[in-house]
């Protein structure tokens, strides 16, 4: 069944679906019927002449020049093919539906008063499979407008916009706002792993699980901590290691005893962005705005993707950290002062053989590429004013979202890392009796990874599990 926009209603899990998937689109009766009603208060201004940003008025540095109505549709062509200013590689196809269809939903709202025929050519598009081709680099944040006009160009074909409809298509953030999308989902999804290779760290260090106690977040009442207990304790039912004295160690190293904590508090951060984005699928977020019940257009400020481009750096800033913890654990489980283990877990005692151990340099490389692109980007000054002074600031939310998705892919190779190096030390452990979830992450790793027992062996295929990573979801 199609899903169908109605301007306000659209889901982060529809954009998955949508971008993923391939699943359907269509516009609600109530849309198209919306649409046409503010459209009569875009074509009155028109009309009238009243000068209005983007329908009787240039653009940018040139707001103050006069458009027309009979100038109309040569300005909004002059206007899209103006901004086709993209460079770089160009976005995935997912990333690109995605943008695609935000912009539908967007212009659904009917806020900028574009025609049906605009959104209907954009759910074509995204129906019949097109995907134009997008640059990603050249946007600074207020309005995606280098990737909107390469989306513009991809769609309009035989369309010729009118009045107002340039602004509508260009003014916005469609773009970052789907990239971010389909990354927030990853943010999440990726999370889910990281506790599951928590869930085999835990088992392989015989950890103390005095740290997952239920009464932890009774008394320190964190939303994020308390939904981190209970899904370790799922990982981890069944364990010996709840066993009173099962654990080595009265006091395990800080990224073994705080894992709660810190994964509690990215799910607390991820809540908070999964909010800001809910908002942001149904925004307006461009200029002017249709005000109907005062029959005009007002100029306004919503293409500043500032909400958008915080949410992101805090999603960065709250992972980086949980990825520190995987990796330092990574690192315990191949010392033996911190693991009981043979060095670098090879299968026999005092050998000069290198096992796992040069996995723990790897694992801190990519995890020091991941915590740089936390760095926070939305207070960078990029200003494009050039001599009219009055674009000043911008927020860079294209750079978040790219970012982001670059900070999972490498995070999903640290957690390839940390599974094969947790699942080399429970087998050396001997027969344990582990969780059931810790059981099944051990059981997927060796459909991936054989255990090391001969340097024959490696490489060890870790790209495949960590492709697997990035497109699945864990064992339960």
């Amino acid at each position: 069944m199609a899903i169908e926009l109605t301007g306000g209603t659209l889901t982060l899990d529809d954009v998955v679906r949508v971008a993923r998937d391939g699943e359907p689109v269509k516009l609600s009766d109530d849309a198209l019927e919306r649409m046409r009603e503010r459209r009569a208060v875009v074509e009155r201004v028109t009309q009238d002449g009243t000068p209005t940003y983007g329908v009787t008025t240039g653009v940018g540095m040139r707001r103050g020049a006069a458009v027309a109505e009979s100038e109309a549709r040569a300005f909004n062509r002059s206007a899209i093919s103006g901004h086709l200013v993209g460079l770089g590689p160009p976005a995935d196809g997912e990333v690109v539906r995605a943008a695609l269809l935000r912009l539908a939903n967007g212009l659904a709202a009917g806020h900028q008063g574009a025609r049906p025929q605009l959104a209907e050519a954009v759910v074509e598009a995204l129906n019949s499979g097109q995907t134009p081709l997008v640059r990603l680099l050249g946007t600074v944040g207020q309005a995606d407008l280098a990737q909107n006009a390469d989306l513009a160009q991809g769609v309009l074909r035989e369309l010729e916009p009118e009045a107002g409809e340039a602004v509508a298509l260009l003014v916005g953030n469609a773009f970052s706002t789907g990239q971010a999308a389909l990354a927030v989902a990853d943010a999440r999804a990726l999370l889910e792993w990281l506790d599951a290779a928590g869930a085999l760290d835990f088992e392989a260090f015989r950890a103390n699980l005095g740290t997952l106690h239920p009464e932890v977040a009774t008394a320190r009442p964190f939303e994020g901590i308390r939904e981190t207990l209970e899904r370790m304790a799922a990982l981890l039912a069944g364990s010996a290691l709840w066993t009173p004295g099962a654990a080595r160690f009265l006091q395990d190293p800080l990224t073994f005893r705080c894992l709660p904590q810190v994964h509690g508090a990215a799910r607390d951060a991820l809540r908070f962005v999964e909010g800001q984005l809910a908002i942001e699928l149904n925004a307006h977020q461009g200029n002017p705005l249709v005000v109907l019940s005062e029959n005009r257009l007002v100029s306004v400020g919503n293409f500043d993707s500032q909400p958008l481009a915080t949410a992101l750096d805090v999603a960065r800033i709250a992972l980086a950290p949980v990825l520190t913890a995987a990796v330092e654990r990574t690192l315990k489980l191949l010392s033996p002062r911190f693991s009981g283990l043979t060095e670098g877990l090879v299968d026999e005692q005092e050998s000069w053989q290198d096992g796992l151990s040069e996995l723990g340099v790897a694992a801190q490389a990519i995890g020091a590429e991941a915590r740089l692109l936390a760095q926070p980007v939305s207070f960078e000054l990029v200003s494009t004013m050039q001599e009219s002074g009055v674009e000043d600031r911008a927020a860079l939310s294209s750079l978040g979202a790219r970012r982001l998705a670059e900070m999972l892919d490498l995070g999903a190779r640290v957690v390839a890392i940390e599974l094969v190096v947790a699942a080399q030390a429970l087998d050396l452990r001997g027969e344990v009796t582990a969780g059931a979830g810790a059981r099944a992450m051990h059981s997927l790793v060796r459909q991936h990874v054989p255990f090391l027992d001969s340097p024959e062996r490696m490489p060890l295929p870790l790209e495949e599990l960590a492709s697997y990573i990035r497109t699945h979801a864990p064992p339960a």
